[in-house]
């Protein structure tokens, strides 16, 4: 049961309140059947503004709202405040079966993979929804759900409005997006801290990129977790921020244990916290700091949405991402206003900085939503030279049935060098490289069916060489990409069909 009697209601400010009136309507203007997205920064009340649209749309359609979350917090936390409100209304988690008294509630909260179990069993599980309204709706875990709500409204609400899989954008699901206020009009009016940047030169070459576009976890924590990665940590947060109540994000559980490890050694109170606590021991470690001075709490994956803890003074990214969305929410968690915090500090050891902008530059989110290839790949420009360098890291799935040795043994960017080097035209280092994948391919391939299905499940490292080479050449505009990748797939497949088939 919730404790709705210690839970005061949030008063809106006036951009919250025009916000609200903007989102009401833009739905009311274009009917059903209508989705629309709305990006706001971290730290500028989406809960709030979400829960006052559910209210009226409760009030003036006289129809039933569901909310979509993906952690229990984030469940937790709005339904507090819509109870605060005045609206009463249901959280749905796995003890949530059936729901004999839904027409005594208004309003429902689900966590995503619950609710599309039950609608799987019963797709009238909630009956007269006619707004569904997605937090953290770059998630996209949420797609599965919207097939049972063809006829409503979905309100998608994010800080970031990019997929979480970029195959997947969101202008397939939302017809329109409203952005919000920014992050320097939030901190010049006074509604969030600002952010004093610190950088440091890191050497990342040893990162590898994951099937999901994000450096691995294990290379991560190869790089992150020798010594003198440790003692550049140590010695950053020693010169800016000694004495703040910091948060520390990592990419893999065995750094965060060692930078645990190397803080104690030095005296400072630290914890370490990642997903595999249960709800009692992490709130265990979240009350410490929160009641800690001058606490350092070292983390995983698991304080990016649904932690608010507004005392924060320090922000260290001890990693690096791919992820402009993660970028984001790291960042954010130290951007809560008090009377007596109008600024906090931010650390920054995996050249995030250099890779995305400063936490408080302009983006032009309508390009992020309308164009998203084209606004990643000018932000990340291959990272400038660090994916140059770096490896492609297959999954452990891909790897236990293809032996990826004479790939991984094979470099685009030698190969290219060298034909230079030998006055031979560069573009043979292409040609080399469909030698290459052709030899794997066809010495792990029983026919041709399986042959293709090796050239899908390739994609990503296809795509990764063909970036590389374009580097190289100083050629790297996303169409004439796409037609080095069309090509070198046909090819590629016309060899296999050639030996194969013959076979």
């Amino acid at each position: 049961m919730i404790d709705v009697e210690l839970y005061e209601a949030k008063t809106l400010y006036p951009f919250q309140e025009k916000t609200v009136h903007s989102i009401v309507e833009e739905l009311e203007k274009n009917g059903k059947n209508f989705n629309l997205l709305f990006q706001l920064p971290t730290g500028g009340g989406k809960t709030v503004i979400f829960s006052e649209i559910a209210k009226k749309i409760i009030e003036t359609r006289n129809e039933k709202v569901l909310i979509l979350t993906h952690r229990i917090e984030l469940s937790v936390q709005t339904s507090k405040q819509l109870h605060a409100i005045g609206v009463n209304n249901k959280i749905i988690n796995s003890d949530v079966k059936t729901i004999p008294d839904q027409s005594e509630y208004p309003c429902f909260i689900a966590m995503v993979e619950t609710l599309n179990n039950r609608l799987n069993e019963d797709e009238n599980f909630i009956e007269g929804v006619g707004l569904v309204i997605v937090d953290e709706a770059h998630y996209n875990s949420f797609r599965k759900i919207f097939q049972f709500y063809e006829g409503c409204n979905i309100l998608g609400v994010t800080a970031t409005p990019l997929s979480s899989n970029k195959a997947l954008p969101l202008n397939d699901n939302y017809n329109k997006l409203i952005v919000g206020e920014s992050i320097s009009n939030l901190i010049e009016s006074g509604y969030l801290a600002n952010a004093e940047t610190f950088t440091y030169d890191v050497n990342l070459h040893g990162l590898k990129i994951g099937s999901n576009g994000d450096f691995t976890v294990n290379s991560s924590d190869q790089v992150y977790g020798n010594y003198f990665m440790q003692e550049k940590l140590l010695f950053a947060y020693e010169e800016v921020a000694i004495g703040d109540k910091t948060l520390i994000f990592n990419s893999g559980i065995d750094t965060s244990l060692r930078v645990e490890e190397t803080f104690k050694k030095r005296g400072f109170k630290i914890r370490h916290l990642d997903s595999t606590f249960s709800d009692k021991d992490r709130k265990d470690v979240l009350s410490w700091f929160k009641t800690t001075p001058g606490a350092i709490l070292t983390s995983v994956g698991i304080l990016t949405t649904g932690f608010d803890e507004p005392t924060v003074q320090t922000i260290i990214l001890n990693r690096a991402t791919r992820s402009l969305t993660l970028y984001h929410q790291m960042i954010g968690r130290g951007s809560r206003k008090l009377p007596n915090k109008d600024q906090f500090k931010l650390i920054d050891l995996g050249n995030n900085v250099r890779r995305f902008g400063l936490w408080q530059d302009y983006l032009n989110w309508q390009d992020a939503f309308r164009f998203p290839d084209r606004f990643l790949e000018s932000r990340l420009s291959e990272n400038e030279d660090l994916e140059f360098e770096i490896e492609f890291e297959f999954p452990k799935s891909f790897k236990e049935q293809f032996d990826t040795s004479l790939i991984e043994a094979f470099s685009i960017k030698d190969a290219y060098f060298e034909c230079m080097e030998n006055g031979i035209k560069g573009k043979e280092a292409v040609e080399l490289s469909l030698s290459n994948h052709f030899e794997a391919i066809k010495n792990a391939s029983q026919d041709f069916y399986q042959a293709i299905d090796f050239v899908n499940s390739l994609q990503d490292h296809i795509e990764h060489r063909l970036k590389q080479y374009t580097k190289c050449i100083s050629k790297s505009t996303p169409n004439y990409l796409k037609y080095l990748i069309e090509t070198y797939n046909r090819q590629l497949k016309q060899k296999l069909r050639g030996v194969l088939d013959d076979e």
